[in-house]
């Protein structure tokens, strides 16, 4: 009897001692594969398993063992767990915090620049140069007449709802959700104005329309109230809006220059030289001081302006006014 017992606590030895070898190789096989490494871009695509991934990452020199991952994957509770998309790992990461990673889904992101008074055209284009969307499917999402209501916006298409903004996105996202992350940072906006446009009885798809015209006629941050100002009291007098920009827009093509036969060209229903009130919907992408500056204009009899050729604008209250202006600041200065 006593010779068994020592048989079986020897035994018992062994297995501790193998659990405790392969509690130490596992430490060390999950620790970083790399004192120092810069970091890579690792794809997880859709339905690739733990057991693909660790592969995948040992193949690359990011971790020491894809065995070891797993079995830390498996213990943790994560193998189902790994998020797809692009991330940036380093080798001198340990496999734990590689494995946080792709589990907390801390893909990589890319930074597009939308600045205030862009076309849809333009943006699809500044996200489709980053990698993110592909063009024409985010401007087919745009122009979908649907597409206004299952967005919560008013208008015949997205143009002008997309929000002009820094934006980090990652790779591989569908482009209805790029467009819901611009129109949702549009409608954060709209919120803070919504109220006094309602007081004053102007409807979202005015305000935004309106908008984007004040974007489109100047650079300049303090003179878009003014410039508000101009068109909502022309608004008020029946006046045309007579907006350079709209009517370009409305142009099939245009090679810069705004000709006399565009002016007068009545099939164009942005010609807002031609017609009276605001034009069938937004031309651009309004940001914050212009949507504000349509519900806050300045108080001013205004009804005129001109450039000045330096960004900035003279206005005039009547039209000899007007002419002496556009005299001085524009006809002087054409060539002869």
């Amino acid at each position: 009897m006593r010779r068994i017992g020592l048989a079986l606590l020897a035994l018992a030895l062994l297995s501790v001692a193998g659990v405790g070898t392969v509690a130490l190789w596992v430490r060390a096989a999950l620790q970083p594969a790399h004192a120092e490494a810069s970091q890579v871009d690792f794809a997880v695509k859709r339905g690739a398993s733990v057991k693909s991934v660790a592969s995948a990452l040992e193949r690359r020199g990011l971790i020491r063992d894809a065995r070891a991952f797993e079995i830390l994957a498996r213990w943790r509770g994560l193998e189902g767990s790994l998020q797809v998309g692009e991330f940036a790992i380093s080798g001198a990461q340990p496999a734990g915090t590689i494995l946080t990673i792709l589990a907390e889904g801390r893909v990589k992101t890319y930074e597009v620049v939308i600045p205030e008074g862009l076309r849809s055209t333009e943006i699809a284009a500044r996200l489709a140069a980053a990698g993110v969307v592909d063009a024409e499917e985010f401007l087919t999402i745009v122009k979908d007449p649907t597409s206004a209501t299952r967005f919560g916006v008013e208008g015949p298409s997205l143009e002008g709802y997309l929000y002009p903004e820094t934006y980090r996105f990652p790779h591989g996202l569908p482009a209805e959700a790029v467009v819901r992350v611009l129109v949702d940072h549009f409608l954060a906006t709209w919120r803070t104005i919504a109220a006094e446009a309602e007081r004053q009885k102007l409807g979202m798809r005015e305000v935004v329309t309106l908008a984007s015209i004040v974007e489109k006629e100047t650079a300049a941050p303090a003179e878009r109230p003014v410039i508000a100002a101009v068109f909502r009291n022309r608004l008020a007098r029946g006046m045309r809006l007579a907006s350079d920009p709209t009517t370009i827009y409305g142009l099939p093509r245009f090679d810069g220059n705004l000709r006399r036969r565009d002016l007068e060209d009545e099939t164009n229903p942005y010609n807002t030289y031609k017609f009276a009130g605001l034009p069938p919907g937004p031309i651009a992408s309004p940001g914050a001081g212009a949507l504000r500056a349509v519900v806050a204009p300045a108080q001013t009899g205004f009804l005129f302006f001109v450039s000045k050729n330096d960004g900035t604008h003279v206005f005039a209250r009547t039209y000899q006014e007007h002419e002496r202006n556009v005299d001085r600041y524009q006809r002087r200065r054409r060539p002869r």
